[in-house]
Parts: C-alpha cells; structure tokens; sequence
C-alpha cells in the first residue's frame, strides 16, 4: 500500500533481494577470487618452488663447487656478519651442533618466506615470481662475495635455482588461478587445482631427482679426497714423541683420558661444510715479506721432510672456565720454523720485517700468528697425522697449521693452503675486526672433571679430579678448595711436556650438605691463575672453575 492507502504499482526496478541471483561474468580475463584453499594451494606452490630453486642450485654447483651452493654460501655470510658476542653464545649453547642450528634456521626462514611469496603471487603473480628471483641475487652475491671464492661461475647456482623457483611459481598460480568467469562451475575450480596438483608433484618429484643427481656429483669430489686419506700412509718419526710416561693418566673414574681420543677431540670452525681436499691436488704457497726464497709444496713434499711427532693441547679461545674445548693429541707433522727458515724469512728478534703469518684455508679463513713464537724454538707444526692416523677431515685434513702456547684461532689454521708472511699493523686476519685480540696466548686454566656440578656423592671418600693447562708454560701446582676453606694440595699427574695439559686429583672426605668445589693452577713460571672473571672476548676467559655438589 502507499501512503494514502492505493495498492503500490509494480515497480521496474530490481530488488535489493533480485540483486543476489546470478550476475554477468566479468570481462574474459578475469581470475576468480581467491578461496581459502586456493590460499593454502599457493603456500604450497611458495614452498614447493623453494624447493625446487635449492635443488636446481645443489645440481648446478655440483658442476661449479659445492660450496658455492646458495645455503652454505648464505650460511658463511651469516656467519661472518653475526657479532662475535652471538657466536660465542651460540658456541656455548649448541656446542659442536652449532652449524646445524644455524642451518635448520635458514631452511625455517626461507620456508616461511617461500610461503609468503606463494600468497604474494596468488594477488600478483608476477611479483611472486619476482621474489623468487631476488633471492636468487641474493644468493649469487653471498657466493662471488665469500673469501674462497675465485671466479664469478660461483653465482650460477643460485641464479639457476632462482629462475626454475620463479617459473615454476608463475605456471602453478597461472594453473590455480587461470582466466574463468567469477561463477565458475565447481567442476573447472576442481580440474584447476588438480592441473595445480599435478604440475606440482611433477616438479617435486622432478626437484627430488635435481637433488640426488647433484649429492651425487658433488659427492664424487669428497669420494676422492676420502680415497686418497684412506690411501695415504704417514711416514715413521724421525724424532717421535716419548710415550706417554706412566702416572699421566690417573686412574679415576670421569676424568679426562690424557689423549683425546679423535671422535672426542672438539670442533669449533666457520665452516658449514668440512672442506673435502684430495691429498692428490694439495699444495701449499709460502711467501711474502721478507721471503727470499717462495715455496710451492706438495703433501709428498712434506712426506719426505724430516718429520716430527709431539703431544701438544689445543685449546679454543671460545671455551669458558671449565668448559669442553680443549683436547690433547699425539700429532705427526713438520717443522714450521725450518720451512720458513728454507724460505728465507727471519724472526723479529733477528732483524726480519715480517711480524705476522697469516695462514690462509681453502674455505677462505685467515688466522694470523706472531712470527717470533713460530720461530722461537717450540714445537710449531704443518701436522698431517693424529693420534696415529692422517688428519680426520673434521680436523684440517690434509695438513693443519698449530703452535704450542696459543689459542686456535691465532695458530690452528685447518685445510691450510697458503702462508703469507706480513705485519700485525698492514693486516688483520679474520677474527681480528669482529673483537678478538690479534695476538693471545693460552691463559693458565684448571677444570674439575669429577663430580660433575650438581652431584650428589654419599658421604665419605670422594676423589676430586680433573685437568690443567698453561701449554708452552707446564703446569707446576693444582690446589682444591671446599667451600671457603684453605686452599689443598693436590697430587699432579706426572707431566708428559710442558705443552700438554696435566692431571690431578685430589682425595676428599666429603661431609652431608651442599658445598662448594673449587680448583685453581700454577703454571711453571710460577704464574697462580686469577681468580679474576673475564669473558672469553677479547682474549680467552680468565677464573677459578667451581662445581657444587650435594653429599646425602
């Protein structure tokens, strides 16, 4: 009815209600809107053409080097761009599994960005794709820019990784999302996304494939370097160590065996992948300045030096009081000093110009030594043997670079390959700008080995026991403490060298309750280890090693 009561005549208009039926297609070209499986289809085109970029790019540098992939090259930028401070905590919290960490949380971040360029290209197709191709760039440039890098081929594999992610991702919306009209009948939205199923198992299966086929071939470089470690027969000393004199080893349960066994001996690095060199192809460049005479070297070479073995600790700068990493070993090697003398080259305290070596490994470290104690009549070694084997490849296979007295990253040089003599003040080697001192010297340390912290022994006898070290220096005295009580003798293993770490033990009559175990060394200059707490930066950590127990 109308206002004054007349019947309402139809109307020619439609009706908000007439609106909702069927409408026109939109003009030809037009994609239908999104659905949320449409969405979750895309996520998965994102990942899958992810995968499909890393498989390409494993194949590729499977041909150019294997380190030149984009994940490991991405993963060395990252570590070389994360502050010291990170790296050290990452040391302590992961250990050894440090690498993996570091690479499962690049896999997770670009899972998560691949998912978010599939969504991205579900909107705009050519900008997803796009996506795909920046982080190829990314990865070229982390390649070319990575210390080992020589020739522009290294970016290949991430550029041809990224172009295959990029197509696959533009052809799998394309097939998800292709020119229909808006009210496409459910059975062209289903024969869209099985064609989008199809082309991506495809692509997976295919990638998979890409994949094995590059483990394969990059797999063959490492075959050879493993046949010629496993072919490699190391020579007998002409000066081999001493045995190991009776009383080095303690018999106590839970200390630490005088000789690190090799599957024990730490591993604290840079490299996401151990390098893989084939003895067969190894060389070593010695020059620089003051170098009168430049030495290129062969493993044989070395072979037919006159070859020395030695016990020496290794510790890492990275490792805080009481902490793991430090090993001892029986190695087998050369002499450091008489190549360099056969090189020409002089220490400081003779009037030579070059104050600094700076070892240089295939995988691009640089780690810089002070010239005068390479030369000062200690037992510095190019080593190509371990505890009576050649070098694991964890461990610098094929020869590795150590000096008695300091700290790795300033003498333990793996996979060395070239040796450049220069100054401390016209070049600083890798560690040196990110924080760490340019020269260090291993600092005196003690660790108690048993009981562990937060043991509970029972009353009575309780042997305390551990190690300690002050390499070049010699360990002359250990003394125990419990709780805040006077400082105890303890009884030393007999020394090996003074570039070993040393036993000790100490017999306690333990009463119930919670104490306090506390140890503390003098080297052989009669140096007492500081109680002072320092950090492991710049230069190595400094304190007494404490552990608590509960006796009950």
């Amino acid at each position: 009815m109308t206002p004054s009561g007349s019947p309402r005549e139809p109307s020619s208009q439609p009706t908000p209600d007439a609106t909702r039926g069927p409408t026109a297609p939109p003009p030809p070209g037009t994609a239908r809107e999104p659905t949320r499986t449409d969405r979750l289809l895309a996520a998965l085109g994102g990942l899958l053409a992810g995968y499909v970029s890393l498989a390409v790019a494993e194949l590729a540098a499977a041909a150019v080097r294997p380190e030149a992939g984009p994940v490991t090259a991405v993963g060395g930028a990252a570590i070389d761009l994360t502050p010291a401070a990170v790296k050290n905590w990452a040391i302590v919290a992961f250990g050894e599994s440090d690498k993996i960490v570091l690479l499962l949380g690049i896999l997770v971040v670009l899972a998560v960005l691949a998912v978010a360029l599939g969504l991205l290209a579900l909107r705009h197709r050519r900008a997803g794709a796009a996506g795909v191709l920046a982080f190829g760039v990314v990865g070229a440039l982390a390649a070319v820019s990575r210390p080992d890098s020589d020739s522009a081929t290294d970016a290949l594999p991430s550029l041809a990784g990224a172009v295959a992610g990029a197509l696959l991702l533009y052809v799998l919306i394309g097939r998800l999302l292709g020119p229909r009209p808006s009210a496409a009948p459910e059975a062209a939205v289903g024969a869209a996304r099985r064609s989008f199923l199809v082309v991506a198992a495809g692509s997976a299966v295919a990638a998979t494939g890409a994949a094995a086929l590059g483990r394969t071939l990059g797999g063959t470089r490492a075959q050879d370097a493993v046949a010629s470690r496993t072919a490699l027969r190391l020579p007998p000393p002409a000066s081999p160590a001493p045995a190991v004199p009776p009383g080095a080893q303690l018999p106590v349960p839970g200390i630490s065996p005088f000789t690190t066994p090799n599957r024990d001996f730490y591993r604290v690095d840079t490299a996401l992948v151990v390098p893989k060199v084939d003895a067969g192809g190894w060389r070593l460049r010695v020059h620089g300045l003051g170098v009168t005479r430049e030495l290129r070297l062969t493993l044989d070479d070395l072979l037919g030096r006159e070859v020395v073995e030695r016990d020496i600790t290794l510790a890492c700068v990275s490792n805080e009081v009481g902490g793991p990493y430090v090993g001892n070993a029986r190695w087998l090697g050369v002499r450091l000093a008489d190549l360099l003398r056969e090189a020409g080259v002089t220490p400081p305290s003779a009037g030579g110009p070059a104050d600094q070596l700076v070892a240089r490994s295939v995988d691009g470290m640089t780690i810089g030594t002070p010239v005068e104690q390479v030369m000062d009549g200690r037992d510095a070694l190019l080593a190509f043997g371990m505890n009576g084997e050649p070098l694991p490849f964890d461990h610098g296979f094929p020869v590795r670079m150590l000096v008695p007295g300091l700290y790795g990253y300033v003498s333990a040089c793996k996979w060395i390959e070239e040796i450049e003599l220069t100054t401390f003040d016209s070049y600083d080697a890798y560690w040196v700008p990110r924080g760490w001192a340019a020269e260090a010297p291993v600092k005196t340390q003690s660790r108690i080995d048993t009981p562990r912290s937060f043991a509970r022994p029972k009353p009575g006898a309780v042997m305390v026991a551990g190690v300690a070290w002050a390499q070049h220096r010699g360990i002359e005295r250990v003394e125990v403490r419990i709780d805040e009580g006077p400082w105890r003798d303890a009884r030393l293993g007999t020394e090996d060298s003074r570039d070993t770490w040393r036993q000790w033990s100490y017999p306690w009559e333990a009463t119930s309750g919670r104490h306090t175990l506390t140890v503390r060394a003098t080297d052989g200059t009669g140096q007492v280890q500081t109680e002072r707490r320092t950090d492991t930066m710049p230069d190595g950590a400094s304190g007494w090693h404490s552990v608590v127990v509960t006796v009950d």
